[in-house]
């Protein structure tokens, strides 16, 4: 869906975009006519997706401007929604009220937006000026005050999920999906239980009680546990049986800041992202009695590398400078590219709460090793695309013909698509966060990968 805010210029039209952007992409000054291209971006919009369109403002008084003005009508054209922008301190004009008239021919949902009105006196004093453009839906509000923004997003939010839904899996669609499954049978056809061995990676920076975790949860002091900073070198491998699974830990070297890894721990960083590479979990342990290092989350962004799943251990609880529910959200400010990753806080040295890392890691290691049945997940999609449909791609219609998964360790999704390039991270993560509201994937990424049908003419290997 696309949604193109115009105007004269000076209105506000930029400051109202990356209002509703929530961050700083267009330029915005008091200069009339800084915008001139239009500028696009994929937005969320109360969690709905949407393209954005700022236009230039719309003054035909010189030779630019007029190429200008022709774009942002081009711009209107093409939307879905229009916004109409107007300036609440000066009245009306002929023209403003001429080009409004004109849009409203085009039967696109349009809004009358009525900028810097700082306070109800001013909009009681000249509201009824703009009662004149005979606007069904018309909104006062000051962007830089940001008074008025909300009900304006909450309309807009509205009338994107009262558009029209794509369909998914046609007739000819379901052929595909058979084709697609037998290219990969392990989606449905193979049915050999998971590999009950489970290696889990234990990471984190020097002295943050990796060894001392790893006898914790071996009830053995297998690993040399010192003061001294770096004492392990050589990841340590160690096994455990638990409720009819084989637990493979790896102790890996602490990791230092990359300007004093020198000699011998530039061999374990390494040996350690080796072993990385065929585990499964990583546990990584946090020093909760001191603030988060940078290094802490530069470790952490091997797990995203690595694709691997997580548990977050908050070691050293007996010495944490904040409570439970502070820390936690420390955490999750500090680490949001982990938000799936479940956080327990232990104590390594009394053993306070180690025990449920056992289960937590069989817990995780199911949810990363987890298969949605084909039909199940492709009614979860047809749900998912009636509540927010796809944005087009430059006003062509964009499908999901049928989803199916394709790999676990972690979860893979494939999306087949007729404009698989068109799909945005945003709505990606808004199907992600669908899946995890039907199934319990805690610990684990879930990887989304669209595809083209390999029966469109255009097919890409």
């Amino acid at each position: 869906m696309k949604i193109a805010i115009i105007g004269k210029p000076n209105v506000g039209k930029s400051s109202l975009f990356n209002r509703i952007v929530k961050k700083r992409e267009a330029i915005t000054s008091e200069v009339s006519g800084t915008t001139r291209d239009i500028k696009k971006t994929e937005v969320l919009i109360n969690e709905t997706p949407a393209i954005l369109f700022d236009t230039g403002g719309l003054d035909d008084s010189n030779t630019l401007f007029e190429k200008v003005y022709k774009k942002s009508l081009q711009a209107a054209k093409e939307a879905d929604i229009i916004l109409y922008m107007v300036d609440g301190k000066r009245l009306p004009d002929d023209e403003d009220k001429r080009i409004f008239f004109e849009l409203q021919k085009l039967s696109k949902d349009i809004a009358l937006v009525v900028n810097k009105i700082d306070n109800d006196k001013q909009q009681l004093d000249i509201g009824w000026e703009f009662n004149s453009f005979g606007a069904k839906n018309l909104f006062f509000l000051s962007v830089s005050h940001n008074r008025g923004t909300k009900k304006l997003t909450e309309w807009i939010e509205r009338r994107l999920k009262t558009k029209p839904i794509a369909p998914l899996l046609s007739h000819d669609d379901e052929l595909d999906l058979e084709d697609f499954l037998k290219e990969y049978p392990t989606i449905e056809d193979n049915t050999s239980e998971t590999d009950n061995e489970i290696k889990i990676a234990i990471i984190g920076r020097v002295n943050v009680g990796k060894s001392s975790l790893l006898n914790a949860l071996l009830k053995e002091d297998r690993s040399v546990v010192s003061e001294v900073a770096g004492t392990t070198i050589d990841p340590v491998d160690e096994q455990i049986s638990y409720k009819e699974n084989l637990f493979t830990f790896i102790d890996t070297a602490g990791i230092r800041r990359r300007g004093k890894i020198e000699g011998i721990e530039k061999y374990a960083l390494n040996r350690t992202q080796s072993m990385l590479e065929d585990a499964d979990i990583a546990i990584l342990v946090l020093d909760a009695s001191e603030d988060f290092k940078e290094l802490d989350e530069k470790i952490a962004n091997l797990i995203d590398k690595f694709e691997l799943g997580c548990i977050i251990v908050l070691n050293k609880w007996d010495k944490t400078k904040y409570d439970y529910k502070k820390s936690v959200q420390k955490v999750r400010d500090r680490f949001k590219f982990l938000s799936y990753a479940p956080i327990l806080t232990t104590s390594a040295l009394t053993n306070k709460r180690v025990h449920k890392l056992h289960d937590m890691i069989l817990k995780v290691y199911k949810n990363y090793t987890f298969r949605i049945p084909t039909a199940k997940l492709n009614e979860i999609l047809k749900r998912t695309n009636k509540k927010h449909q796809l944005p087009s791609d430059h006003g062509k219609v964009t499908k999901i013909y049928f989803g199916a998964q394709f790999d676990i360790k972690p979860p893979r999704i494939a999306l087949i698509m007729n404009r698989p390039k068109s799909l945005h991270f945003s709505y990606k993560r808004y199907i992600v966060n669908q899946l995890r509201d039907y199934f319990d994937f805690t610990g684990t990424q879930i990887i989304i990968e669209a595809k083209k049908k390999k029966s469109d003419e255009d097919f890409e290997q």
